[in-house]
């Protein structure tokens, strides 16, 4: 694949990437993320007046389709910087997710899938087993229930359970093995462990009519995987235990994505056909329904689990185009995407579909808002500028692409599933 940047500015630049199959292409534009932006000055102008303090990155990606339906990708950024940290909090959920349901499909054993019962054992300081979950259908915990749980309402345990699975090691290797290089997942999420902890992954058993299939024992991962190329050392103090220690926050043993990376992976998740051999997954097509339903799906659409709508209305995990509105979204519009919040940012890797108007984009985007430069104190504002921005953010490139001409509209048959 052929990439062209131009820099335009110390606040924004563009990438201009052309792929579908093995044809390839490239060119220049102009910077289309903050012409967009600065139209709308009473949305943006203070972000975009202080990039740096809200560390903002945003990956827009425009898709036309040739002839035959096959996706050709623009992109454009602004201020992406695979070296500015931010914390990736649940948007790892998606690369976990994947490389999870592809660990099946390389054992290759008879009668082992996602759908397969299983029990986890403790087996090291730190852990926590499984005998069974009380929000399946049956009962029985399942690689493709927390799956299911991860992308509906972000489980956290969800995410713990498939790191589990895979194990540090082969989580990392693998997305690295495709390319994917500027990521490093190196802990559970929401259950504070050491890092030796975080190493050392629990024994799986999995059960078919009663027998166990397969068994996995504990894993204990000595590859270091380290965030070393550049400091990740952020804010002007941070809560430790229940004390506020004067000085920045140390993220190098945290996890790590880089925006690109971000939408990297979700594209080889949509679009397979146009990426690269071997930047793939290897999956099956009940993989890929299975990964478009889960991502897409409103919390009101699930029976098991069960969610409340007050509680998990439709914009939930949707902080594009949505922020953390209340409003049902319309059937004719589905999100493909994983967020993440926590320190203070605030995180969307989303593909947008509107069916009725034949629009499609993705979209990834970060922001800091953390005006009191204290971490881990719970104070941020998420609701006065974060979700709002999000929001607006979201709306400000769909109206874009409602007004976007296209030489071929795309046929979105493939995403329209049965929920």
């Amino acid at each position: 694949m052929y990439k062209l940047v131009l820099y335009l500015s110390l606040t924004g630049s563009i990438t201009i990437t052309s792929c579908a199959g093995n044809r390839q292409g490239a060119g220049t534009q102009t910077n289309m993320i903050e012409k967009i932006l600065a139209s709308e000055p009473g949305r943006f102008k203070h972000i975009l007046n202080n990039p740096e303090q809200y560390r903002v990155q945003i990956l827009y990606t425009q898709i036309d389709r040739d002839e035959q339906n096959q996706p050709h990708f623009t992109s454009y950024t602004y201020r992406v910087n695979p070296q500015e940290y931010f914390y990736p909090a649940s948007t790892v959920k998606l690369p976990g997710a994947v490389v999870a349901l592809e660990k099946f499909n390389d054992l290759g054993i008879d009668g082992l899938d996602k759908y397969t019962p299983l029990q986890a054992d403790s087996a090291y300081q730190g852990q926590s087993p499984v005998r069974e979950d009380s929000t399946s259908a049956d009962g029985q915990a399942t690689i493709a229930h927390y799956i299911k749980k991860l992308f509906l309402v972000s489980d956290n345990d969800a995410y713990n359970r498939l790191y589990e699975f895979v194990g540090q090691q082969q989580l990392n290797q693998s997305l690295h093995a495709k390319g994917f290089k500027d990521v490093q997942l190196v802990h559970r999420l929401s259950i504070s462990l050491s890092p030796d902890e975080n190493r050392h992954t629990n024994p799986f058993r999995f059960y078919k009519d009663g027998q166990v299939i397969y068994e996995q024992p504990l894993v204990s991962n000595q590859t270091p995987f380290t965030q070393a190329k550049f400091d990740e050392m952020l804010g002007k103090g941070h809560i430790a235990g229940d004390k506020l220690v004067d000085g920045p926050m140390d993220f190098t043993v945290k996890n790590y994505i880089s925006i690109e990376t971000l939408q990297g992976i979700l594209k080889s998740v949509l679009f397979p056909e146009a990426m690269p051999a071997e930047q793939r997954f290897h999956l099956t097509d009940d993989d890929y329904t299975f990964l478009y339903k889960y991502m897409s799906m409103m919390p009101r659409e699930s029976d098991f689990p069960a969610y409340d709508p007050k509680k998990y209305p439709d914009g939930y995990v949707k902080f594009l185009l949505y922020g953390n509105s209340k409003a049902r979204i319309p059937e004719n519009i589905r999100i493909f995407n994983k967020i993440g919040n926590a320190y203070g940012f605030l995180i969307d890797n989303a593909y947008i579909v509107d069916f009725d108007k034949q629009v499609e984009f993705m979209l990834t985007a970060v922001i800091l808002v953390n005006e009191n430069g204290i971490f881990n104190d719970g104070k941020y504002e998420y609701e006065t500028v974060g979700y709002p921005f999000m929001q607006h953010l979201g709306r400000a490139f769909y109206e874009h692409e409602l007004k976007r001409k296209k030489q071929y509209l795309p046929n979105l048959d493939k995403f329209k599933l049965q929920y």
